[in-house]
Order: C-alpha cells, then structure tokens, then sequence
C-alpha cells in the first residue's frame, strides 16, 4: 500500500445532500473546521444532492416534507421552478453562507483499515483502532472517524420477473424518468406504491393512451395531518429493522401517501386504480395468475432504491441479515463509522436530526478519549421526535 501524499483529518463526510451538509454545519458548530479538521466529499457535478437529478416537471409546488437545512430557511422560492433548481440554489446558498468547501466532483470508491505503516495507524483511544483510509478520485485521507451520507440514488433498484428479457417495449426506472412527453401515446405499466410512482403515474396519464398502475401490496392513503406522535412510531418501525440487522424500509414506506388533491382526483378519476403485482412479462405486455392481460409498450419501475454503500464493503459492517446494526448513527461493528440519511434518518428533517447526532457524537469520542457503553444512543431519540 502506498501512504505517499495520505492526508490526514479528523473526519471525512461522504456525501453532501441534506444529511451530509447538516453533519457539516455542527461539526463547525462543535468546533471543527472545513478543510483543516475536516473534509465533505461529493460525487455528483454540483450542489443540491440526489435533488439536482429529479425530473423538471416536479415543480418545487409539488415535493412533499422539504425541510430546511439547519440554520438557514428556504424563503422566497417560486412554486412553478423545477424543485432540482430551486433546492439545488438553496444548497449552492447554503454551502457558500457557511463556507462548507465541499470538494466535487469526488468519487469514494473504498474506505479501508490502513493497516500497517505510517503513524497514523497507531490505535486512537476511545474508537479502539487505527485512523480509516478513504480512497477518493482527489487523494487518500488517513480520518479518526467517517460520516457517511451516501443516501440512496446510485443504487436504483430493479425488481426481476419472470420472462422480462422478452419484452419488447422500453423498460426504465423513475430514476431516469424527465417528465411525461416520453411517454405521449403510449399505454404505460407503471410498478410501484411510493410517492415518485404516484407523481409520475399522475403526469404521465393525460398524455399517455393507457396507464396501469401495479403494486406489491395495497397503498394506504393518509388522511389528515401528520405529526410528531405519528413521525416517532413510524421511524420506530424503521428503527427496530436497523437493531436487528436488516437492510431498512424507508420511512416513507410506513407513513402512506399523503392525500394531497392531486391524489383524490387520481383517484376519482380511476388513474389510481391499482392491480397487484404481474406474474410475468410477454413479448406485448403483462399476464396476470388470473389470466387477465395488459398490453403495455412501456414499463416504468418506481421501485425506489437502496442505501448506496458498496464503498464500505471492506469495514465488513454488514449483518448475517444483510442491514448494519447500528446504536444511534454509530455502527455496532466500527465505532468510528456513522451513517446518516440511512434507515430511521432517510427523512429530510431525520437527516438533519442525524447530522447533529453525528457531530456531537463524534466530538466527544474523539475529545474525551471514552469508550461509549453499548446501548448509548447519542441524541438517537432525536431523530424521532
């Protein structure tokens, strides 16, 4: 291994959408300083996290539970911009406004024990192990501890069906959706409940010559406001997944879909319709166990994705149940690692509260050189409330 140009930090932030720009902003506010004590790293061409790729035709009037960033609101943005410009501005504002430095683009395609070699791989104290080697595109960084805030838009997932390679029509995933005139004449299965199938399913239905809408289970709709006792035992239910070490639901897949009006008259006007999921693909369509058919020229797969983390393989932080146990944002299996915007914190307002939980966290292990007792959560119940 090479250690020739290693730079040595305190902390190395993978990732600077919400919950990576909130770690940021209270590392400084505990007293660490971009650049000196530590570095954010960032993968995508400019500000605004997996915000800068949505689609332009969700206008910022459309997105649903944006949350500020901590110390600065978002004011004044007009409704009708495309959401990727009017958050990805604030994000550009935000990371100027508290000169954030974030290095872009960066790509982080491993995280390692150093391993034998220079000083830095002595033990650190309290987090019981030498300093971590983050790989990156610009140099290697030799961090006491590392942020993860990777979230999720990497890893789109793609469900598998039976005969799916015979379909002769166009197969995309709502990652690589840019609005509806792709789809002007064409009848349409769009698979998925969460919120990116019904936005889509909603703009694509006026243009296209039929939609069918397809769901592993029955959506439920919220009625009503949703508030803080609500907010904790849904991340309670992501959470419990986490103790025991299973790859996480995302918090959105617990908590509905809000009944806004788009989605009463989608469903007055029977576009929100749903079937259950197809048995398998044709050559023209869909066939269903029942026998019923769909014939189809498109299938969009709104089936979200999955915490994009491949570069932490070799910390082997992983669970027999394929998930990272973790206490609070710190994970079981290597103290010196935290995840942020992953599992109970993958909410705008749950990365925020996860990004100060980190900070704080690792300040303390850091400066009062202790080894926290297992089942210490550091601000975990925050990220509830």
């Amino acid at each position: 291994m090479n250690y020739t140009g290693v730079r040595e930090v305190e902390v190395v932030v993978v990732g600077a959408g919400q919950a990576g720009l909130a770690a940021a902003f209270h590392l400084q506010r505990v007293g660490y300083q971009p650049d000196r004590d530590f570095v954010v790293l960032d993968h995508s061409p400019r500000p605004g996290g997996a915000w800068q790729f949505r689609w332009p035709t969700l206008t910022y009037d459309k997105v649903h539970g944006m949350h500020a960033l901590p110390g600065m609101e978002l004011t004044g943005a007009d409704p009708r911009r495309p959401s990727s410009e009017v958050i990805g501005a604030y994000f550009d504002t935000y990371e100027r406004a508290f000169g954030l430095r974030v290095h872009r683009p960066v790509s982080v395609p491993a995280v390692r024990e150093g391993g034998g070699g220079p000083p830095w791989t002595e033990p650190v104290g309290a987090l019981g192990g030498g300093r971590l080697l983050v790989e990156t595109s610009e140099g290697d960084y030799a961090a006491r501890a590392l942020i993860n805030a990777t979230g999720t838009w990497d890893r789109p997932f793609w469900p598998r069906f039976p005969r799916q390679e015979v379909f002769g029509g166009r197969q995309l995933h709502s990652a690589q959706y840019r609005g509806p005139e792709a789809f002007r004449g064409a009848r349409v299965v769009v698979v998925g409940g969460g919120t990116s199938a019904v936005q889509q399913l909603l703009e694509i239905a006026p243009v296209a010559a039929a939609t069918t809408w397809v769901t592993r289970r029955p959506p439920v709709f919220r009625e009503g406001p949703f508030g803080e006792e609500q907010g904790r035992a849904a991340v309670a239910l992501v959470e419990e997944r986490v103790r025991q070490g299973l790859p996480p639901r995302s918090v959105v897949s617990v908590t509905g879909l809000p009944m806004t009006e788009a989605i009463r008259r989608g469903r007055e006007s029977g576009v929100l319709e749903r079937l259950p999921l197809f048995e398998r693909l044709t050559p023209t369509g869909a066939v269903w166990g029942d026998g019923r058919t769909v014939e189809a020229e498109v299938i969009l797969y709104a089936t979200g994705f999955r915490p994009a983390l491949d570069h932490l393989a070799p910390l082997r932080l992983r669970e027999p149940g394929g998930g990272i146990r973790m206490e609070g944002t710190r994970t079981l299996r290597d103290a010196r690692v935290h995840l942020v915007g992953y599992g109970p914190s993958a909410s705008t307002i749950g990365a925020n509260r996860a990004g100060r939980a980190a900070a704080v966290s690792i300040h303390r292990i850091l400066t009062e050189d202790h080894q926290p007792a297992y089942g210490e959560t550091e601000l975990a119940g925050s990220l509830a409330s």
